[in-house]
């Protein structure tokens, strides 16, 4: 800390106003936010190894000539063990697009965008930044090569495999290890491997324009590697459908840069990577969860295994012994468990075996409609008599519910009533004291409460609900007038009834806050 403060004393002339530590991750580095006098703020970063610190402070200096979105170094001490760069704010990929990682990977439109921003970016630093970069500068190596693949895979072995207790021979997977590498280091690409390109390091600008971080790892390789890395990590969730959709936007944006190969082999190519990074990312997740204790890394263990299942059931890889000693691996007591929760979670719901609509086995569940992510929720309720028709749609999204009130007691068929609606005093206490209409209401209010509740946190505007009886008087205006103040009450957006029939229009304000 001390260091940091002199390397910042040398640079601004006077003592910050404020240093705040920030978060770290899987690193060793430290991180400082530094506020100066004026209220503008830089990033200290304190490291414990000067080649690593060299590495991102030379790729930080080459892509800023090459004017690409990352930070800027603007000091740095004499031994390279800290130094200061620009701050690119609190927001990261990571933290904007978690609504859609907390709903089991319903990513809104908004959600989205930013990722397809994200992926569309990616080929400009692989391409672009690896154009006039002294690769000798990367750290701890220059270039992806046979050799690395199979530290990966060792690293695989020994901090995840092994520790699981499951019997394997070693001759045999080491055989399969060695074909492996040489498969993915066929092809000599002259691009920029990102090499921990994830959503954690991509840093959103105000305009949520995607800036990268943490690429002090980056060497010479495929770019296949990063595209893996990034629509494979395990905590993200991303569904099969979006993936597919952001390897085309990818796939798209790379021909901007260069020569591409066919899609077909495209994709061959990017399935033998996405199946390394699965096992490197085990092998990190084993060290730094059962050895290391570290809660986060644990828990990214689940999901990372259901990735590597549905990998095995393409069938794509042509090493017998390692997909034989992989699914014997995924069948293990400790993550059976994993699959059976899979196989219950759809969208956040349960589901069961009986659910006659059957998902393509790629597509996963569903990622967005054109509807999400807009927001506030205007819930519309109408009541209505059905001689005259159910009410249009007014929003273009097909409506809601439509409740027939007709099997309740109809007040109308009596004198004293037949003047008034489900408005008046008289009409409510006949309704509630028969009693029919209160137990028809309690179905209504939790299957409403329920699409509600989710309408609003996928960011919907707009959901409808009709309520008809026979002359839209009596019956259906109670049923429409207590469900919208009920919905008012509990959620507190904003709710238009429209009694039709009697000509009367009600706004229910939202409340602060929606």
């Amino acid at each position: 800390m001390e260091r940091l403060l002199k390397l910042y004393r040398l640079w601004a002339g006077n003592e910050p106003a404020n240093i705040t530590k920030m978060e770290g991750a899987g690193s060793n580095r430290e991180y400082y936010r530094i506020t100066h006098t004026d209220g503008s703020t830089v990033v200290g970063v304190v490291g414990t190894s000067r080649d690593e610190n060299h590495a991102f402070i030379y790729l930080s200096n080459h892509f800023t000539s090459r004017k690409l979105p990352v930070p800027k170094v603007i000091a740095v001490s004499d031994d390279q063990m800290c130094y200061l760069q620009t701050d690119l704010g609190s927001t990261s990929l990571f933290d904007a697009i978690a609504g859609g990682r907390d709903a089991g990977g319903r990513y809104t439109l908004v959600e989205k965008e930013l990722l397809v921003k994200t992926i569309r970016e990616l080929p400009n630093i692989q391409i672009r930044g690896a154009r006039g970069l002294d690769f000798s500068n990367c750290y701890p190596q220059p270039e992806f090569d046979t050799n690395s693949v199979l530290f990966d895979l060792n690293y695989f072995k020994y901090c995840f495999l092994k520790p699981t207790g499951l019997d394997f021979h070693e001759l045999k997977l080491e055989a399969n290890f060695h074909l492996f590498a040489k498969d993915l280091t066929a092809e000599k690409c002259e691009s920029f491997m990102y090499r921990d390109f994830q959503a954690r390091n991509v840093m959103l600008d105000t305009d949520g324009k995607p800036m990268f971080i943490d690429f002090q790892g980056g060497r010479k390789g495929p770019y296949y590697y990063d595209l893996a890395s990034f629509l494979w990590q395990a905590s993200a969730k991303y569904p099969n459908k979006l993936r597919r959709e952001l390897v085309y936007e990818y796939y798209n944006s790379l021909k901007n840069y260069i020569e591409v190969p066919s899609s077909r082999h495209f994709v061959e190519r990017l399935s033998l990577f996405v199946l390394f990074r699965t096992l490197q990312v085990l092998g990190a997740y084993g060290f730094r969860g059962y050895y290391e204790k570290k809660k986060h890394f644990i828990d990214s263990i689940p999901p990372a295994i259901q990735n590597l299942r549905e990998l095995l059931q393409l069938n794509l890889f042509p090493y017998p012994y390692l997909m034989d000693m992989l699914r014997r691996l995924t069948e293990m007591p400790q993550f059976a468990r994993i699959e059976q929760a899979a196989a219950n979670r759809a969208d956040g719901y349960k589901v069961t075996e009986k659910n006659v609509y059957k998902a393509h086995p790629q597509d996963g569940p569903a990622t967005f409609s054109k509807y999400d992510g807009n927001g506030p929720l205007v819930v519309h309720i109408y009541s209505f008599s059905y001689r005259k028709g159910i009410p249009e749609d007014p929003s273009g999204n097909g409506g809601g519910y439509v409740f027939d009130c007709r099997s309740t007691h109809n007040p109308g068929r009596y004198e004293p009533y037949k003047k008034l609606t489900g408005l008046d005093e008289p009409v409510i206490r006949f309704l509630e004291d028969d009693g029919e209409i209160i137990t028809f209401l309690d179905s209504v209010y939790k299957l409403a409460d329920a699409h509600v509740r989710r309408y609003i946190q996928r960011g919907f505007t707009s959901l409808m609900f009709c309520f008809g009886c026979t002359g839209g008087q009596h019956r259906s205006v109670y049923s429409a007038q207590h469900l919208g103040e009920h919905i008012h009450r509990k959620f507190g957006v904003k709710v238009e009834i429209v009694h039709r029939e009697q000509g009367i229009h009600l706004e229910l304000e939202a409340q602060d806050g929606n």
